[in-house]
């Protein structure tokens, strides 16, 4: 192009096109610094959503080990240090990163494209061909880092030990157009754009908080696989009746109880025969209450109450309801729930009342609410009150007539949880997409009831930050909501509360508040 004798205008065209050459390659720059500048805004996105999930399980973790310290505390400590060795990295590659963008200008530091010098990262890390005690530093961090962290792991996680050997290397590293070996940190930071580094400590960041999410759930995992392994488990066996005349067939059968040793009730509250035990009466060993008690007089005994565990810093209690007989013979009725220990109000609840020894049609009981079927089966749907008695009689084959009676609890169907597309969120935000949300149904659901209860949505209120609450009447948005919705940004999360709902086939039964449903959007 500049070879031989050219004329004036030739060379004003030479001139012209390496001007253009020049002004692409300028053009060119600015796009890859701003896309250099979108992906630090994605990767940043990305980490302190990782963030948020590691301080809400580590929150669940130190609620677990205070309520379980045998099951969860070694777990727990274990976390500490991994949380510990990352927020340690993680705070000196923040306040550098913060150092950086310090030399911008406040209203330039969105803009990627003047983010094009090397001159901070070159002059605190850089002399020569040596490095400054800064840039030494950073290497003693990083190196520190991957050094306690595979201390931690042990031989433990082989998976995350490879990913943090491989993440956190500061090894030299050969050039691909020459094949020349050269300094870790020379390679990835000397003479960078700064939005580039910036972009490099970000994704550092990240891969910190990664690292750190995936060791989390893997701990906790193992130590419920530990606490689910059949080791775990011994065989009870379980019959239909706790008492047998002589030669009558035996239908018991061999089932899978639970004992962990480290699963201890924090209270115990059970009752004999209507009185409280003392705890000179039961023991708690390997995983059991052990009941220290005399079998009595002739009859049947029934142990009641709850074990009582701390979960989430809410006391739960697991109900007792269980019975023997110190026999003779046969003088009184075993009378229990088919499904749990007490009666919910507004349901059917299905009972079997029957006395050992005794045909079904020569047993009759009685009680508010008691409606009889085929056999033993008898339906209960309780009224007004907190207790409900049952009185039942038989006739024995030598002609002599027993009856009893056994009072259960009247308890109302527990709060429903609120639901989109069938996902409650388990206590956090339902991640959906924008148009996911628009056409999606609103439900309520019963978690965790034995009854399978249909319940029908008539309405809801919605709510976008920032903008008035719509109320709905059905159970999907109308178009004032969706319109609110349409405001809303990526990232925001929009709420739908006041759910009301009705039991199909009882629209009677009056619900206790639904709980409502927070919803991230996606885009």
């Amino acid at each position: 192009m500049a070879g031989g004798k050219l004329s004036p205008r030739q060379k004003m065209i030479n001139l012209m096109y390496l001007v253009f050459i020049a002004m692409l390659a300028l053009n060119m720059s600015k796009e890859v610094l701003s896309a250099f500048g979108l992906l630090n805004e994605k990767i940043s996105n990305a980490t302190i959503a990782t963030d948020q999930r590691n301080t809400a399980f580590m929150e669940s973790l130190a609620t677990k080990a205070s309520e379980q310290p045998e099951q969860y505390a070694s777990v727990k400590a274990k976390a500490d240090q991994v949380t510990e060795i990352s927020e340690t990295l993680n705070s000196y590659l923040e306040e550098l990163k913060n150092s950086m963008m310090g030399t911008v200008k406040e209203d330039e530091k969105d803009n990627y494209e003047v983010q094009d010098k090397s001159d901070y990262l070159d002059q605190l890390f850089f002399q020569g061909d040596k490095l400054k005690p800064e840039g030494q530093a950073f290497l003693d961090n990083i190196n520190k880092y991957k050094t306690d962290m595979i201390a931690v792991l042990g031989d433990s996680y082989p998976d995350v030990k490879a990913s943090v050997e491989a993440n956190f290397t500061t090894n030299p590293v050969k050039r691909l157009k020459d094949g020349v070996e050269v300094p870790w940190l020379n390679y990835n930071y000397e003479g960078f754009p700064m939005i580039a580094s910036k972009t490099k400590l970000t994704s550092l960041q990240n891969d910190i908080e990664v690292t750190k999410s995936e060791l989390l759930s893997k701990m906790l995992a193992g130590q419920q696989a530990t606490a689910l392994s059949f080791t775990q488990y011994n065989t009870l066996l379980e019959q239909a009746k706790s008492a047998f005349y002589a030669g009558e067939p035996f239908d018991g059968g061999i089932v899978l109880g639970r004992k962990d040793p480290n699963t201890k009730p924090n209270r115990v509250e059970l009752t004999l025969d209507g009185r409280p035990l003392t705890e000179g009466q039961y023991s708690i060993e390997n995983g059991k209450v052990k009941l220290n008690i005399s079998a009595g007089a002739a009859g049947d005994h029934k142990i009641e109450g709850n074990l009582i565990f701390l979960q989430d810093g809410k006391e739960v209690g697991i109900p007792v309801s269980a019975s023997f007989a110190t026999i003779t013979k046969p003088n009184s009725a075993v009378i229990s729930a088919d499904k749990m220990n007490v009666v919910y109000r507004g349901v059917d609840n299905p009972m079997t009342i029957s006395i050992p020894g005794i045909p079904d049609n020569k047993v009759s009981a009685s009680a508010a609410g008691l409606t009889k079927g085929a056999g033993s089966k008898y339906m209960m749907r309780p009224g007004q009150g907190r207790e409900v008695t049952i009185n039942a009689s038989g006739t024995l084959p030598d002609g002599q007539k027993i009856s009893t009676n056994s009072m259960f609890r009247i308890k109302d169907i527990p709060r429903p949880v609120g639901a989109i597309r069938g996902e409650s969120g388990d206590g956090s935000c339902v991640r959906m997409e924008r148009q996911g949300l628009e056409i999606s149904s609103v439900s309520a659901k019963l978690e965790d009831f034995d009854f399978d209860l249909a319940l029908n949505v008539t309405g809801f209120s919605f709510k976008v930050s920032g903008q008035p609450t719509v109320v709905v009447s059905g159970n999907k948005l109308n178009s004032n909501a969706k319109s609110a919705l349409g405001r809303a940004k990526r990232g925001e999360t929009v709420q739908i509360f006041d759910i009301n709902a009705t039991i199909s086939g009882n629209s009677g039964y009056k619900l206790k508040k639904i709980s409502p449903i927070c919803i991230e959007l996606t885009n």
